[in-house]
């Protein structure tokens, strides 16, 4: 249900929306409109307001600083509202208040095609003139990558007649679409010339996008009631001047251009100290999506004796025209969410343990295409045809020996790793989907390979078919980094799932899905975290103008 929470349904990621408009249209006879951006929630049943940003004063191009935080659930579709508001009373009403547009779409399109840029519209759906609303999506990380700032200034420019300037510090980001958008305003000092104002912390994706050399703009302004606030003077620098304060300080001059322009003899308006700017850092998993991450699935699939004869229907690889098989079910259900991962969507899918045509020779790690010179499968459908035609052709034998399959994609993970090292290649990580029938018979080589593979940046996951018994699945799904290989090596990070299907037959693909896909997040951060290594920064570009 949209903007609902199902049951078991865990949030993946918060993200933080800013909005900005362009070309309201104005409802005061005596001077601007007032704007305010109202967020609004579905839940199911009716519009739920969410929030509001500030109102700014006699403004057509509103960049408002209020964002808003929201949980984001991937698996879920949630409705979103936002409307403008010029804003004529105090009251929290919105009846009284003039309506200057809106649109409806999901939080999945904000975030993926972020910036968002629509028109605004009435509320008969038609366009509001030219007056178009730009939201941006960014993650928040809780608890981590906070840059804390603390700034004083000394001798700014007086812009009052009958007193001293009131100053407050703007701070504003470089937006991906080469605009700038204001992300912070300290407290207005009254009366005063050398303010100091109070320590604040910005998360480090707010400030600069998690690029320390990004120019970031601080700006200086004589605070005014009627939002009329004077520009006293300003400033770029980037996060990596910034961290040279540490707790001893840097400075800037306070330069007003304009100023600066038309008189040879000025200076400066002013001086702005940085006196104390720490940071911590931790990256998430979107990270490295929003950095191109590639993540690459291979599926190998068990096709020994113990499965059953296909041509009979209590076969676990029996192809009912009317139901897919487990096997099926538990491809269709992981493969299209990790698809949308990967590029070119072309799938590597293995078989083991069946006697191929035309020797009837045992093998453990074949192409199930029979072209083994290019395993790939186009998409979850070219999976699933390549399987129903090759369990046509294939003898089921066994034993159920898996390590090799293992070693074949812990192969292609450290050329990645090793192509990663020289930056020779793009971040890449390698997921196999293992689904077998019963208990294996290499257990000590694949605990062997289940280790070798944890240094690679490279899962395991591992779906059980039928009722055998799997309790030794569970053993190789321990969380608690106590794996070890028979020469006594140590498993470095958790790298596997294990999933009964069992325990999702009577249930939605999606849960499966769900369950077996819970710690890839995890486990991909987990890696580029153990080798120090940072996401490539996400590709900058043009907000798109609005539909028309």
């Amino acid at each position: 249900m949209a903007g609902m929470r199902g049951p078991g349904l865990q949030c993946v990621s918060k993200v933080e929306l800013r909005i900005e408009c362009r070309s309201l249209r104005n409802r005061d006879t005596m001077s601007k409109s007032d704007p305010c951006a109202v967020l609004f929630l579905h839940n199911g049943h009716k519009w739920m307001e969410e929030g509001r940003t500030e109102s700014i004063k006699n403004e057509l191009d509103p960049r408002f600083v209020r964002a808003f935080s929201l949980d984001y659930y991937f698996e879920m579709v949630q409705k979103v509202k936002v409307a403008v508001y010029d804003m004529d009373n105090s009251t929290d009403s919105l009846k009284d208040d003039d309506f200057l547009g809106q649109i409806e779409c999901t939080l999945g399109q904000l975030v993926s095609g972020s910036p968002f840029t629509r028109h605004l519209l009435k509320k008969d759906g038609k366009k509001e003139g030219e007056s178009s609303i730009t939201i941006r999506t960014e993650e928040i990380k809780e608890g981590s990558e906070l840059v804390e700032m603390l700034f004083r200034a000394k001798k700014l420019e007086n812009k009052d007649f009958m007193g001293k300037s009131d100053p407050f510090l703007q701070l504003s980001s470089l937006t991906r679409d080469g605009n700038q958008q204001v992300i912070w305003k300290t407290e207005v000092v009254k009366n005063n010339l050398n303010p100091e104002w109070q320590m604040f912390s910005i998360r480090l994706n707010t400030l600069c996008g998690g690029d320390r050399s990004q120019p970031i703009r601080f700006d200086v302004f004589d605070w005014d009631g009627d939002g009329s606030h004077d520009l006293i003077g300003g400033f770029n620098a980037t996060l990596d001047e910034m961290l040279k304060a540490g707790d001893g300080g840097v400075s800037w001059p306070c330069i007003n251009q304009k100023k600066k322009d038309k008189k040879k003899s000025y200076t400066d308006s002013g001086t702005v100290t940085l006196a104390k700017c720490q940071i911590t850092k931790e990256f998430s998993f979107l990270d490295f999506v929003f950095g191109g991450l590639q993540i690459s699935l291979t599926i190998a699939i068990d096709f020994t004796g113990s499965n059953g004869n296909p041509r009979n229907p209590d076969s676990l690889h029996y192809v009912d025209p009317m139901r897919p098989n487990e096997y099926m079910q538990a491809i269709t259900a992981v493969g299209h969410v990790v698809q949308d991962y990967d590029s070119d969507k072309l799938f590597p899918v293995l078989g083991f343990g069946a006697a191929l045509p035309p020797t009837n020779q045992v093998s453990f790690e074949f192409a199930v295409n029979f072209h083994p010179e290019n395993p790939f499968c186009a998409g979850i459908e070219g999976v699933l045809q390549a399987y129903q035609n090759c369990i046509r052709q294939v003898q089921l034998y066994g034993p159920t020996n898996v390590a090799p399959i293992i070693h074949h994609v812990a192969r292609f993970a450290k050329q990645a790793q090793d192509q990663e090292m020289n930056g020779k290649g793009a971040a890449a990580y390698f997921v196999l989907l293992l689904l077998t029938d019963g208990a294996l018979t290499d257990v000590d080589e694949t605990i062997d390979a289940i280790v070798r593979a944890s240094s690679l940046p490279m899962s395991l996951i591992i779906v059980g078919v039928g009722g055998a018994d799997f309790s030794l699945m569970n053993v190789l799904d321990g969380d608690d980094g106590v794996l070890r290989s028979a020469s006594g090596q140590r498993v470095v990070r958790d790298i596997v799932q294990f999933v009964p299907f069992r325990e999702f037959k009577h249930t939605s693909a999606d849960q499966l899905a769900r369950h077996v896909l819970a710690e890839i997040p995890k486990q991909v951060s987990g890696y580029f975290k153990m080798r120090g290594l940072p996401p490539n920064t996400p590709r900058t570009g043009p907000a798109p103008p609005p539909p028309q």
